[in-house]
């Protein structure tokens, strides 16, 4: 497995990975188990429409799972550090968009934590990686796909 990538997270993503882990591989594969032992009383498997369905939740589960897995065996937690001023990966980046004058706050997290509508980027998206190792009062250019555009950092809290 060392070829297998590095997820890069805070300590409280990983903590909510394990978390979620627990609850699929106790109340999860418990649901489905019920699920199971209901569908298997309606008789006959070989046209049980709800067995299947059950089959398919639990392969499903179980994927989930795997997943879950192999990211929390290959997570690196990133610390936050503040790195005299500069942004780094868990900094709140306080920006306004040099064209239009909007104000907006991101957060630079690893990429399974990213939540781009509720303004959380990874370090490896266009405006992550634009404002990674910046400093306030710096105008980055972001590459995005829709084209190119300036922000202008106003803050950064870590």
């Amino acid at each position: 497995m060392s070829g297998e990538n590095k997820f890069k997270m805070s300590k409280a993503g990983y903590d909510a990975l394990v978390e979620e882990l627990n609850y699929l591989q106790t109340v999860g594969t418990a649901e489905v188990a019920e699920q199971l032992k209901e569908a298997r009383s309606f008789g006959d498997l070989s046209e049980n429409s709800e067995y299947d369905e059950a089959k398919n939740v639990q392969g499903k589960l179980y994927s989930k799972i795997a997943e879950i897995e192999a990211m929390i065996a290959n997570a690196e937690i990133i610390e936050q550090k503040n790195r005299a001023g500069l942004v780094s990966l868990g900094s709140k980046v306080e920006v306004r968009d040099v064209a239009t004058g909007d104000v907006d706050t991101y957060e630079i997290v690893g990429s399974q934590e990213a939540a781009p509508m509720q303004l959380r980027v990874s370090d490896d998206s266009p405006i992550g990686s634009a404002l990674i190792d910046r400093k306030k009062g710096e105008t980055v250019t972001v590459h995005a796909p829709m084209g190119d555009f300036e922000l202008e950092i106003l803050s950064i809290k870590n």
